[in-house]
């Protein structure tokens, strides 16, 4: 993008990913900022930070697509996740059936894709979901909580060899292992819950790994961590998180670093 956009429009799904996306929208000198909301899951509290929010059900690409080409925005950005459940109760407007008849698989990259062709045909440009966010992206090395022993080394080794196979069969991007043996593989249920599956099988000191697709599509579906994903390791109780540097997103880093220093949980860009 070679200069910054007087107005963006934010598709904003679940979680605190859409705060973190306005904050340095407004940094990098972004004017106006305006939201395509969904129901039961975008945060509510979003709007007071923007200059228009426009609410919708999943699956109403018609509205969507009617309020990005009124809303003056020439460039959007996709920020925040869409949960599976709601993929799966989706009721599609008539402009999603024809989108979705026209896909031969239904995937995140398939069906993004799409809607990335759909809005560049009313000219609107889809950004990286990266942009304005550079200062969030996950460096090299370790990034929170204690140094890495030998065996969790060799485990964050192996999982990141098992996680970069089944992000390219596109099964999943985040894998859970202990001792050279792999506890769980994210698949539909999302990383939380693969997360807690892993744990429950490893008993404790499992070590989790989350990466990019080979040749992701960085303007949609960005690995992301931030204090849920925290939470969830303590809960399941990990011993180490794997993010593959510079293409993970950290999110509230400052709070991250807080929890790991408190939970004894490790971090480390790979």
């Amino acid at each position: 993008m070679s200069s910054i956009p007087y107005t963006l429009a934010i598709v904003a799904g679940s979680g605190v990913y859409p705060h973190a996306m306005v904050r340095g929208a407004r940094a990098a000198g972004v004017s106006k900022i305006v939201v395509a909301a969904f129901q039961n899951e975008t945060d509510p509290a979003l709007a007071e930070l923007v200059d228009g929010i426009e609410w919708m059900r999943v699956g109403q690409l018609g509205k969507l697509l009617a309020f990005l080409k009124n809303c003056g925005a020439k460039h959007a950005v996709m920020s925040g996740q869409i949960a599976p459940k709601n993929l799966f109760d989706l009721r599609p407007d008539l402009k999603a059936l024809m989108l979705l008849g026209k896909l031969k698989e239904r995937n995140a990259e398939t069906i993004f894709g799409a809607i990335a062709d759909c809005m560049s045909d009313v000219g609107v440009e889809l950004l990286l979901a990266t942009t304005f966010m550079e200062e969030c992206l996950a460096p090299s090395g370790l990034i929170a909580g204690p140094a890495l022993g030998r065996r969790e080394t060799t485990d964050l080794e192996f999982g990141l060899r098992i996680a970069k196979e089944t992000s390219r069969l596109d099964i999943g991007q985040t894998v859970v292992v202990k001792g050279g043996t792999v506890l769980a593989v994210e698949a539909f249920e999302g990383t939380n819950a693969a997360i807690l599956r892993g744990g429950e099988l490893g008993k404790k000191d499992a070590v989790m790994v989350k990466v990019s697709k080979p040749n992701q599509d960085l303007r949609f579906d960005v690995p992301v961590i931030g204090p849920v994903t925290l939470q969830t390791a303590r809960d399941a109780r990990l011993s180490v998180i794997g993010v593959e540097a510079g293409k993970t997103l950290l999110l509230e880093r400052e709070r991250l670093v807080s929890l790991a220093a408190e939970y004894r949980i490790s971090i480390v860009g790979v």
